[in-house]
């Protein structure tokens, strides 16, 4: 049984359930109730079916089992996605829209309901520790699964990032090239600047700095099949001597770098640690330097979802733009822009999801069925997230607080390489 889905078959339910009792339904029409009477239909293992709207339902919840339905409640956002990616739990409709009218009745009912703001707290999960040994186990939970499975979703230089969409129509494969010029102008980069790039993923990046802006790239990841993939590639493609991929912790670069750039990997920085990379930073950037920060954010500062931090990104937690200043403001960074591509996400999601989909079989067949349902609530509740609103997408870029060679306007963000 594979890493992610551990623990989802561990059910013993029986097959036959007796019918479900007055008191059940009631309880389950309260919990509706609780999170806003949401467009949502129960029906429960008998057929019996509850509504808490008097609207149409947009979607409804197929509770295959009681212990199931007393998971979901007890355990909340864990129990719900662990009995979804084991099909003990159906969505019958659209998954995305039953999760964007889920999360407004959970958000509303975390403003006004007491008892469900104490129920949140007490399940609430703190993120796992991210220093140097808890980072690696992190990492290789997520990122080491198979680069073979991200290859099927992915576009061809395997971006696992944000994409940018200056024109909605583009295709993910030019939305992802977009990003990426997005990025090196934003960072200003020039023939022979020398880059630290904190988390390089599968190293489309830091190969394209090289490639076509002329940059001499350090690129640090922990994750051992993406420096394998990374390292491969140069080599094959011929820029070895441009890219130097390793496998250590970002807190060990000692470079000299005139950019310093990480694009998604703050999320799994964890707040504590914020401090540590400032100082990264500080010792590796020249005097006139530049550095982008690309991350996951939130408007509020909240943990990751339960069940996404247990099953799917351990350690993960996505900071607001007040926290993200503890990578700044200590070492008197100037901050010279900001962005927000919420909406640039949600859509980069939607083609993930859309390219997950049509490769199921395949997925299914190199991990189970399982991992297969619990990726797709991960994607299609990401999406659901960011177009929500309860996640951001923040890139941040900074110099030196005594840097007056900063740009006197934003026509170098939009000018073509």
């Amino acid at each position: 049984m594979n890493q992610i889905t551990a623990g989802l078959n561990a059910s013993s339910d029986v097959v036959t359930e007796t019918p479900s009792r007055r008191y059940e339904r009631a309880l389950m029409l309260r919990y509706l109730k609780i999170i806003a009477s949401p467009r949502i239909a129960i029906r429960f293992w008998d057929g019996e079916t509850v509504l808490a709207n008097s609207d149409s339902p947009i979607a409804t919840v197929h509770i295959k089992t009681r212990a199931t339905m007393y998971r979901m409640l007890c355990q909340q956002d864990v129990g719900f996605g662990d009995e979804y990616s084991a099909g003990r739990l159906e969505i019958e409709g659209d998954l995305v829209d039953f999760l964007l009218e889920f999360y407004r009745g959970q958000t509303e009912a975390k403003s006004n309901s007491k008892f469900y703001k104490m129920l949140d707290k007490v399940l609430t999960r703190v993120p796992k520790v991210n220093n140097v040994s808890g980072s690696e186990q992190n990492i290789h939970h997520h990122y080491d699964l198979s680069n073979d499975f991200y290859k099927l979703w992915l576009d061809g230089g395997m971006q696992y990032t944000c994409a940018y969409f200056p024109q909605k129509t583009l295709s993910l494969e030019q939305a992802q090239q977009a990003k990426l010029d997005h990025v090196c102008r934003k960072l200003e980069l020039k023939p022979g600047d020398r880059v630290v790039e904190a988390g390089c993923g599968w190293g489309g990046l830091a190969r394209h700095m090289a490639v076509y802006y002329g940059a001499v790239v350090t690129a640090y990841n922990i994750s051992n099949e993406q420096i394998r993939y990374a390292t491969s590639r140069a080599k094959k493609e011929g820029y070895a001597d441009s890219v130097k991929y390793i496998k250590d912790d970002y807190r060990n670069a000692k470079e000299s770098c005139d950019k310093f750039v990480s694009i998604g990997m703050l999320e799994h920085v964890g707040l504590n640690h914020f401090s540590e990379l400032g100082k990264v930073i500080d010792r590796c950037l020249t005097k006139n330097g530049r550095v982008l920060i690309h991350t996951i954010g939130r408007n509020q500062s909240r943990y990751m979802n339960a069940w996404i931090e247990k099953r799917i990104f351990p350690g993960a937690y996505p900071p607001t733009l007040k926290e993200m200043m503890d990578v700044f403001e200590p070492q008197n960074f100037s901050v010279l822009d900001v962005e927000n591509l919420r909406l640039h996400y949600a859509k980069t999601l939607q083609q993930w999801l859309h390219r997950f989909d049509q490769n199921e079989a395949t997925v299914q067949s190199m991990f189970d069925q399982n991992f297969v349902r619990a990726w797709r609530m991960y994607l299609a509740g990401s999406i659901s997230a960011f177009l929500f609103s309860s996640l951001q997408l923040f890139q941040v870029v900074a110099a030196r607080g005594q840097d007056n060679t900063v740009p006197w306007n934003r026509e170098h963000l939009y000018s073509k390489h």
